[in-house]
């Protein structure tokens, strides 16, 4: 199995295939983003402080009972999306269950809720016209008996309406950014496809993006070629991400997931590799052997306004970019060993990240703000772990640990709050998708087919 360690291996490896050009499979966009209207009451602001409330998220209330199995997902979806945060605590929904429901408009049995313990009650109803959902909820005070929260939503997607509830609730409670309407794009050898026009046997690489919980996992792209490092836009419309063509080895792909357009920005001069797209979505960048070895450039998302960022003999691979969209970190091999860098994308400023006298590094990811971290893959005893650097206090810490998982860690990727990382891990025996807090806790597993790696979480 081809390790994650560096990204420069998977490059030359990469290189000696030949494949095939690249195709897409386009989904109309309500099938990947369903409309949603909401429409939002607030009563009272808040209920309690955060974490010191507890939370009750029954199943939602049908209004017939063909609707029955919606409203359970609705309640299990959105508690999911609550506990992924980890600002709550959340009653059990088998616990919930136990409370006897109340018909559609009459008040929750306050007393009873009491009695679990509970202090803030999501009390949710559904019914349907067409194929159109109607869902509202109230989120109730326990205490004062009064609403704090009320919306009313429509759409055709439970799960994409349960998502916008949880960051309606998690915004309004704890004035925090939630992650549940997000997606994460990556890369998967699931459908265990050859590699087209190659004598030796390859198994292509193909774009997937799914939900932050692992779920509606879709393929994006069907070129049976061997596709890598998916980067998004800000705006979640489009795909950046490496593709092998025979006889034009790597380029770079610009892809517009809903409307069914392809770019090739570069027009193939040089090997192009890992882009990454500006945090404003004008520029990326990404790493070019076209001097004749790899070094980092940046361009305007059309491939205008080319320039080069580092000068150097050495390998300088994996751009990230800082939240101000004014400096690059990036992966180098200028000390004899692969270490990371940050640089200003004039080219000024240089300096080492990695300085904890890592063996190998590479990998890096900028966290948003506010936070100012950069996560690495670092070699962490036999296999490699996730590490984060405090950019300003110039201190460092490790993510994961794998003395107790087993394998290695790799390609970390910041959610777009910086409260979560996604990342690679081979510790169930092959590459599969793990999610974590950045305080190390709350880890789960979201892939479990074929094999998946180098995960890129959306900005929305």
């Amino acid at each position: 199995m081809m390790s994650d360690r560096t990204s420069r291996q998977l490059i030359t490896q990469l290189l000696r295939a030949v494949v095939s050009a690249t195709a897409l499979v386009f989904y109309a966009s309500s099938a990947l983003t369903p409309t949603t209207r909401a429409q939002q009451t607030q009563i009272n602001p808040t209920i309690g402080s955060g974490g010191a409330v507890v939370y009750a998220v029954p199943d939602f209330t049908a209004a017939t009972p063909d609707l029955a199995d919606v409203g359970r997902t609705l309640g299990q979806v959105l508690w999911d999306d609550l506990n992924f945060e980890r600002e709550f605590r959340l009653l059990p929904r088998d616990v919930s269950a136990s409370v006897a429901r109340t018909a559609p408009g009459a008040p929750p049995s306050f007393a009873s809720w009491k009695e679990l313990g509970v202090e803030a009650l999501v009390a949710g109803t559904v019914s349907k016209t067409g194929d159109k959902l109607h869902v509202e909820f109230r989120l109730f005070s326990i205490g004062t008996q009064q609403a704090a929260q009320s919306q009313a939503l429509e759409g055709t997607n439970a799960r994409l309406l349960a998502h916008t509830i949880s960051d309606a609730i998690f915004k309004q409670q704890v004035n925090l950014r939630g992650v549940a309407r997000t997606k994460l794009a990556f890369i998967s050898d699931r459908n265990r496809e050859s590699v087209i026009g190659t004598v030796e046997k390859r198994e292509a690489k193909e774009v997937y993006i799914m939900d932050y919980d692992g779920e509606s996992q879709q393929r994006i792209t069907v070129s049976r070629n061997l596709n890598i490092n998916p980067s998004w836009s800000p705006d979640a419309k489009s795909l950046a991400y490496t593709t092998y063509t025979p006889g034009a080895g790597a380029d770079i792909v610009v892809s517009r997931i809903y409307e069914g357009i392809l770019h090739r920005p570069l027009k193939g001069v040089g090997n192009n590799y890992v882009p990454v797209i500006s945090p404003d979505g004008s520029r990326m960048a990404f790493a070019s052997d076209r001097s004749g070895h790899n070094q980092i450039y940046v361009a305007n998302l059309d491939g205008s306004n080319l320039r080069r960022v580092t000068n150097s003999s050495a390998e300088d691979i994996t751009p990230t970019w800082s939240p101000s969209g004014e400096q690059l970190a990036f992966t180098s091999d200028r000390t004899g060993r692969p270490q990371v860098y940050a640089v200003n994308i004039d080219g000024s400023g240089l300096r080492l990240i990695s300085r904890d006298g890592e063996s190998e590094a590479d990998r890096p990811t900028w966290s948003p703000a506010p936070f100012n971290e950069i996560a690495l893959s670092a070699k962490h005893g036999s296999w490699y772990d996730i590490k984060i650097y405090d950019v300003a206090a110039g201190t460092s810490r490790w993510l994961t640990d794998n003395g107790q998982t087993g394998g290695s860690n790799e390609s970390p990727a910041f959610s777009p709050t910086g409260r979560h990382m996604a990342f690679t891990s081979t510790r169930t025996g092959s590459k599969q998708i793990f999610v974590i807090g950045r305080d190390g806790k709350g880890e789960r597993q979201l892939t479990r087919t074929g094999n998946n790696q180098t995960p890129a979480w959306s900005p929305n």
